[in-house]
């Protein structure tokens, strides 16, 4: 247990998705006093399941409402007295994003500066503020390895809005010197993942139900996955390297891109999970209907590995791996009728 967030008073917006339950998890771990930002309440979700695992529901304070309610954001970091936050809140799926793009920005924009600005208002008690933006912020940069110096340039509704929550952040830290740090990550995948119209979970529970995984687009996409717990992994060390150093917060300002540096097709993926399963016997449904999605995206991550020290804990194939084994233990409970 690391010293660094023992008795430490975090806030985490977003808690009971993927990335939110693991993290809080951790912190949970690590000694930190975790406060929790819940809209809604998802009974599937790990972060409210009984059992000796996890139960972080009875290890954490919980708030419930929305990141666009600025007023209880405020209150909620006064009245907890957080000192960190990580804000991870967001309509994070793309379809949605296309069918409902106010809804998108409203949570993804406006709850970002709604987020931050309660972090300005009590910023005398404010150590760190790492912000979860998305390689989607970088937009279509024709398919080169992007890192930190690469535009900003989104163009359908969810990549302009990380693009804006992205560049948002930024401001707080030129403007107003809040010590707010920013990651930029892949696709991340792991255990608890409720949203079957991703790739990888979708692809285990139709090979699971004996059927072939659905790819909604041509299967060329190339795209970064990255497990959740070397997700959990990244956050955690930039939050830990954003120590006070000559009067500032080191790494303050600053975005860092967390990836294993594979080019993956949604095609490589879902053999990948064919084979881990021992069902290559089944083929692709290939149904080539997805719509503003970047044909190519890749990160680089060498300043990461550089100057925080950050190294992948497991990697793809042993994520993958642990996921699979996963699903197959909780399908009943998720309402998979295996074949």
């Amino acid at each position: 247990m690391s010293r660094e967030w023992h008795n430490s008073k975090v806030l985490v917006t977003g808690a009971t998705g993927l990335l939110g339950s693991h993290l809080t998890r951790a912190l949970v771990e690590a000694g930190a006093e975790v406060v929790t930002l819940i809209r809604d309440f998802l009974p599937k979700s790990i972060f409210f399941q009984d059992t000796p695992d996890w139960q972080l529901n009875r290890k954490v304070t919980q708030v419930h409402g929305e990141v666009e309610d600025r007023e209880l954001l405020e209150r909620t970091v006064n009245e907890y007295e957080i000192d960190t936050i990580f804000h991870l809140a967001a309509q994070t799926l793309v379809g949605t994003a296309n069918r409902s793009p106010t809804a998108t920005f409203r949570t993804n924009i406006e709850g970002t500066w709604n987020l931050l600005e309660a972090a300005r208002t009590h910023a005398k008690r404010i150590r760190r503020v790492v912000i979860a933006s998305s390689d989607k912020a970088y937009g279509n940069l024709s398919g080169e390895a992007y890192d930190e110096t690469f535009p900003l340039k989104g163009e359908h509704p969810y990549d302009v809005s990380k693009s804006c929550a992205d560049l948002i952040a930024r401001s707080y830290y030129v403007s107003y010197g809040l010590p707010v740090a920013i990651t930029r990550c892949g696709n991340f995948f792991g255990p608890g993942d409720l949203n079957f119209s991703r790739l990888i979970p979708g692809s285990i529970r139709d090979v699971l139900q004996d059927r072939s995984p659905v790819i909604r687009s041509d299967g060329q996409y190339i795209r970064d996955y990255i497990f959740v717990e070397d997700g959990v992994h990244a956050y955690m060390t930039l939050a830990e390297a954003m120590q006070p150093n000559a009067g500032k917060v080191s790494h303050a300002g600053e975005a860092f891109n967390f990836s294993y540096g594979l080019k993956l097709s949604v095609t490589d993926v879902a053999q990948s999970v064919l084979s881990t399963m021992e069902r290559t016997d089944l083929k692709l449904d290939i149904r080539n209907e997805a719509t503003n999605e970047i044909p190519i995206q890749s990160l680089d991550s060498t300043k990461a590995h550089e100057i925080l020290g950050w190294k992948p804990r497991f990697g793809y194939q042993e994520g993958l791996v642990r996921t699979v084994q996963w699903y197959r233990s909780r399908a009943k409970e998720l309402g998979i009728t295996l074949d």
